[in-house]
């Protein structure tokens, strides 16, 4: 059996699993209760292959993917690495403006999708390099040649396309290395995830997770568990019914957890640890005590997968502190200065990164990659420190920072205060124009309760500095969220909905 640390690319790690855990349930879906084995997902990744092939994909062609969280997904994107070809999700919430901007710039040929999507597809076909629109049901091979596929560890398999938070999504190059490199150090060390364990998604398959979530499970014999998505009123019953060991979760996922009622059940389950990035500090011993288990932080993303993580060595001495732990062992971190220097422990500065298995660079746009990996390191945009043990700790992102009469202002750490609120379910913080301070602090808040903006105006007020709380206030029914929950910070600043300004005491 080839040991892990051996191996590269997706169809050597399909094929191994195959061999080592035939009979094993590799992934349950829980919406309709299919399950595969290793062998079947090897196998049925195969016949999707041949069928590709027959169909005339070649190696290299990008090949759009609109599904929902259903089997053909991941199998289509192992069949797509079998052939050579390239994955390019499509998020299954775009439309015409936003989906013709993903399969034009990915330049994709084919696209496979469901009949709720074919529609779409085929409506702005004209628009991109589409040839043709496939549904899954189309999908049949012929015959079954036999065929020894092959892969490259530096051989592209995903465009991935960023969330777009600050701007147009931009396609990230990954390589199968890149996967590979995640999986491995999730196996190897915290959370040392093994074929003992059962292990959970709740994020659509377009987005990042599941993908890696599917590679996790093929390194480590673990059964992956899918669900269609996000219930936070149902998500611990899904935890406990399939006896699930270890999950991740991300952006607003713990504050809507612990918002659900709490079940004299609670901590009736068998996981054993929960990584999650961007854990509430003030919330995180909370979600400790209410479920009985560790929550880890993590930090990563799109570009550079896996990179910093707590680990049981410094749990219980950093939980609540903001910490995100210390680079993995693949990574190197450093904190830098707008002149790309490093800084002193203790500042605050950018978090770069290196190391092996991240993205190519960003697809068809050399000046964003560029930009990216300045001095050798990637640029990651994020405000963080570092402590004289190399413990880095999260302050904000970068171009989500507002600079008010002088004083920089954290609009994470406003979004954190305003949830501490019982009546706050959601809420996104955004810098506007204002002629006397440069930029004033602008709220707009989901809330679960009744209350006024000059109630929680009064209460940032008792969490925060004067200059940091909010001058203006929009409640609203909803807002928009990226793929990994966050909020889409750009579609605020569009928004036309009232809102108050609590120095005029009145709404605009």
């Amino acid at each position: 059996m080839i040991p892990l640390d051996q191996v590269d690319d997706l169809v050597t790690l399909v094929r191994r699993a195959a061999a080592q855990w035939p009979d094993r349930v590799a992934w349950i879906f829980d919406e309709t209760g299919l399950r595969c084995t290793f062998a079947e997902v090897e196998r049925r990744s195969t016949r999707l292959a041949f069928a590709l092939l027959e169909l005339g994909a070649e190696p290299g062609d990008r090949v759009a993917v609109m599904l929902r969280n259903e089997p053909e997904f991941p199998l289509l994107w192992l069949a797509l690495a079998k052939i050579g070809a390239i994955l390019v999700p499509v998020n299954v919430n775009y439309r015409e403006l936003d989906g013709a901007h993903v399969l034009r710039h990915s330049g994709a040929r084919f696209a496979v999708t469901g009949p709720e999507f074919a529609g779409l597809l085929k409506r702005i076909a004209a628009e991109t390099a589409l040839e043709r629109v496939l549904t899954v049901d189309e999908l049949h091979a012929e015959s079954l040649a036999a065929a020894e596929f092959e892969a490259a560890g530096e051989q592209a398999v995903n465009i991935q396309y960023t969330s777009g938070t600050t701007g147009a999504p931009k396609g990230c190059v990954l390589p199968h290395r890149y996967w590979l490199t995640l999986a491995r150090g999730l196996v190897s060390e915290f959370p040392a995830i093994s074929a003992e364990d059962t292990i959970l998604t709740a994020q659509p398959f377009h987005y990042i997770d599941p993908q890696w979530n599917v590679v996790l499970g093929l390194a480590s014999g673990a059964t992956l568990v899918v669900l269609d998505r996000f219930h936070p009123a149902t998500f611990w019953e899904r935890i406990r019914e399939y006896r699930v060991t270890w999950f991740y979760c991300l952006g607003l996922m713990p504050t809507l957890l612990l918002r659900t009622p709490e079940s004299a059940v609670d901590r009736e389950h068998d996981v054993r640890a929960i990584s999650a990035s961007a854990i509430p500090p003030d919330l995180h011993a909370a979600l400790e005590r209410r479920w009985g288990a560790p929550w880890f932080e993590a930090f990563g993303m799109t570009e550079t997968g896996a990179d910093i993580r707590m680990s049981e060595l410094d749990h219980d001495e950093l939980v609540g502190t903001g910490c995100i732990g210390t680079p993995t062992r693949d990574r190197e971190a450093m904190i830098v200065g707008e002149n790309g220097k490093p800084l002193p422990r203790g500042q605050t500065g950018e978090l770069v990164l290196r190391g092996v298995g991240l993205m190519h660079g960003y697809y068809q746009d050399p000046e964003a990659t560029a930009r990216a990996f300045r001095n050798g390191w990637f640029h990651t945009g994020d405000l963080a420190t570092m402590d004289v043990h190399g413990r880095i700790f999260y302050v904000g992102r970068t171009k989500d920072m507002i600079r008010r009469s002088g004083e920089n202002i954290s609009a994470d750490e406003v979004e954190r205060a305003l949830l501490l609120h019982p009546a706050v379910r959601l809420a996104g913080v955004v810098a506007v124009p204002d002629e006397l301070r440069g930029e004033e602090v602008k709220a707009f808040v989901v809330l679960a309760a009744g209350a006024e903006p000059e109630e929680l105006a009064e209460f940032c007020a008792g969490k925060l500095a004067y200059f940091k709380v909010p001058r203006y206030w929009t409640l609203a029914d909803s807002l928009p969220l990226t793929p990994s929950e966050r909020v889409a910070k750009a579609q605020l600043r569009e928004s036309s909905l009232p809102t108050y300004d609590r120095v005029r005491h009145t709404w605009l």
